[in-house]
């Protein structure tokens, strides 16, 4: 284990926990575990659930990323935390001893965002660890059941997967079709100026239905339980791992704004200090020609301390998500200390078309928001069921057009599911689309 023994981690964790608790950081219990290289490219491929049902797409991960990094092509994540209570940290042995401790002092503020963060409130950390478990057992059963196997799994769970993110992505929950009728129907029936006069109460569904797969659970024909199950099982996953898609910068921001200030008042030896300082600068580094969420979340947070006090800090940690964030919070002098810009595809060949000058800068911020948390995923939504159970959806196109060849698999893993026909009307180039 190198230059420390798990009394060392304990000594310093102590000394973490105690320092942050005076600095008004409010996280989960942490458990640590350790592990070699192998088992780390393996939690990384499982997301870190301790237990997690099978799929291929884990598998392919785990390869790709293992012979990435036996090639030196690839490195591996200093730390994976998931958002549990208590939350589960795994620390590489292979790791020196100022890393384990930087490691640990970054995991505190991640177990403080997920505990304070409005986007996990519906996450149930509590039980998170056990439902997977479960998951994998009932998915299990299903592939050993004869007159299921293996492939039928398979194939909702790809199909579900595909469209596991196109559901609401702020808190509101979904009403029922039953529920939104009778609500229509009061609406209906206390319409004195005729606003409901031509509205079809019989029409599925009442209002443009964002989540897909709840739509789906609702109103198809002919899902057997098992089917269901399944993909229940992986709208229960997608609303676990949203809130991470939607704060990746402010995560890994908050969590490298409070390694770095706690490291630096753990009065660290030079030998450790030195190194941490190296690795902390590794992290937080600019990347060349991308976005590293670590610097500008990093960035971003110390700039808010400077402007309006740590308060302030500890508000947006709260109350925002990567959008609200950068929109509240990046000024012009942000973009341009940053050297934010934007380029586009012309013909084929990549050009930047936008820096952050005293023009330029609303849009290079504007094209960042687009780009960030969950606003790249595509928005479709189910728009009507027609004559002959023809499932319509619609795609909410905002100028980025969709690839063509994803569409058209998505929308037969729609089909997969519905059971039936199933068309997309999107925009490609300029014109109306049907796939």
């Amino acid at each position: 284990m190198g230059d420390w023994s798990l009394e060392d981690l304990e000594k310093w964790d102590l000394n973490i926990c105690q320092l942050a608790s005076e600095k008004g950081l409010d996280w989960y219990p942490i458990i640590y575990e350790t592990c070699d290289y192998y088992e780390m490219i393996g939690n990384m491929a499982y997301h870190g659930m301790p237990s997690h049902y099978s799929h291929w797409s884990f598998g392919k991960s785990f390869e790709r990323t293992h012979q990435l990094y036996n090639a030196g092509m690839e490195g591996l994540p200093y730390e994976l935390i998931i958002n549990s209570d208590p939350s589960i940290s795994y620390l590489m042995r292979e790791n020196p001893l100022y890393l384990q401790i930087l490691i640990m002092c970054h995991c505190v503020g991640h177990s403080d965002f997920f505990k304070n963060n409005r986007m996990f409130s519906e996450t149930r950390p509590e039980n998170i660890v056990i439902r997977f478990r479960n998951a994998k057992r009932r998915i299990k059963d299903y592939i050993e059941d004869p007159s299921i196997g293996i492939e039928k799994v398979e194939e909702i769970l790809d199909a579900a997967h595909a469209l596991q993110f196109q559901r609401p992505h702020d808190l509101r929950p979904r009403i029922s079709h039953n529920k939104l009728k009778d609500r229509y129907t009061e609406l209906i029936k206390e319409d004195v100026d005729g606003n409901f006069a031509n509205f079809n109460i019989e029409k599925i569904p009442l209002e443009p239905d964002i989540n897909i797969l709840a739509f789906i659970l609702e109103h198809a024909r002919n899902l057997q339980d098992w089917e269901q199950d399944l993909i229940e099982i992986v709208m229960d996953e997608a609303a676990y791992f949203l809130p991470q898609i939607q704060t990746k910068i402010m995560n890994e921001g908050w969590a490298s704004f409070w390694h770095y200030r706690l490291m630096g008042e753990l009065i660290l030896p030079d030998s450790l200090h030195i190194p941490f300082l190296k690795s902390h600068n590794q992290v937080i580094r600019p990347h060349l020609g991308g976005l590293n969420p670590y610097h500008l979340g990093f960035y971003l947070f110390k700039k808010i301390e400077e402007r309006h006090g740590i308060k302030e800090c500890f508000l947006a940690r709260e109350c925002a998500h990567d959008v609200s964030f950068l929109r509240q919070y990046l000024t012009q002098e942000d973009c341009e200390d940053l050297n934010l810009f934007s380029f586009a595809n012309n013909k084929g060949t990549y050009v930047v078309d936008e820096i952050s000058d005293e023009e330029g800068w609303k849009v290079v911020k504007d094209r960042l928001i687009r780009n960030v948390g969950a606003s790249g995923i595509p928005r479709i939504y189910v728009k009507e069921v027609e004559a002959g159970n023809i499932l319509a959806l619609d795609h909410d196109h905002d100028g980025r057009d969709l690839d063509l060849d994803h569409a058209d698999e998505v929308v037969m893993h729609v089909s997969t599911l519905w059971g039936d026909v199933v068309k997309l009307h999107t925009v490609i180039e300029d014109e109306p689309w049907e796939i």
